[in-house]
């Protein structure tokens, strides 16, 4: 699979796909992206519900962005995270050496523990940080534990049917905690519905720059005898 680094509009980094206009985030911006679809109404939404130690499942790790700006809300918020993530086509480390997250955040100190989330599949990333990384595909993947987040970052519906259907969303449903948060950035009609027919409690809310909508999704009830 052949990919290209791209600049954003925010000045940050994303990947495109060599030969085709399919990028890893949105073109105006990747940091604001990533801010805005997942770590502000995700992570500290729970943290703003006193939640301390927070389970974090990433559907693509693709170029870590999300991973490093988990770790660096959970340094602020004095947060203990277990984030567990699958991605079937990882980047190679030379080119994760080339994205500019660290230097556009002004955090060139975590350079390092940014490599190391792409170089290890499992790795204490700092003390109240722990990261897991499964190099399959989503199918192939069994949860073993329950999660307070999940940042559901897979290509659109469009590229990737197989990841946005109602079995998907009632595998990720049962490994959720009470008052878990589902996080994405698709809002398309059969998604939502996928969604509320596993038994989430659907929000549309106000997408980034470039994007009018995104999806929040919180398990409301337990409808199984899984714990949390």
């Amino acid at each position: 699979m052949e990919r290209d680094i791209i600049l954003t509009e925010d000045g940050s980094h994303s990947i495109e796909l060599a030969g085709s206009h399919q990028t890893y985030h949105s073109r105006f911006g990747a940091i604001q992206e990533s801010m805005h679809v997942f770590i502000r109404p995700g992570l500290l939404k729970l943290s703003e519900s006193g939640l301390k130690r927070i389970r974090v499942f990433e559907m693509g790790f693709g170029t870590g962005l999300n991973t490093l700006l988990t770790l660096i809300e959970a340094e602020k918020l004095g947060l203990d995270i277990y984030y567990e993530t699958v991605e079937q086509f990882p980047l190679s480390l030379e080119m994760a050496a080339r994205l500019n997250y660290c230097g556009q955040l002004k955090r060139m100190d975590l350079q390092d523990k940014f490599l190391l989330m792409h170089e290890w599949e499992a790795a204490a990333i700092s003390p109240h940080f722990f990261l897991r990384k499964l190099l399959i595909d989503f199918n192939d993947y069994a949860f073993e534990d329950n999660f307070h987040l999940i940042y559901y970052d897979a290509f659109g519906p469009a590229s990737q049917p197989a990841l946005w259907t109602p079995g998907i969303f009632e595998k990720i449903e049962r490994h959720l905690y009470l008052g878990g948060i589902l996080m994405t950035y698709s809002a398309k009609g059969d998604v939502r519905r996928a969604m509320s027919g596993a038994g989430f409690k659907v929000e549309k809310l106000m997408g980034p720059p470039g994007k009018r909508e995104i999806t929040c999704a919180i398990k409301t009830e337990n409808r199984d005898k899984e714990s949390g």
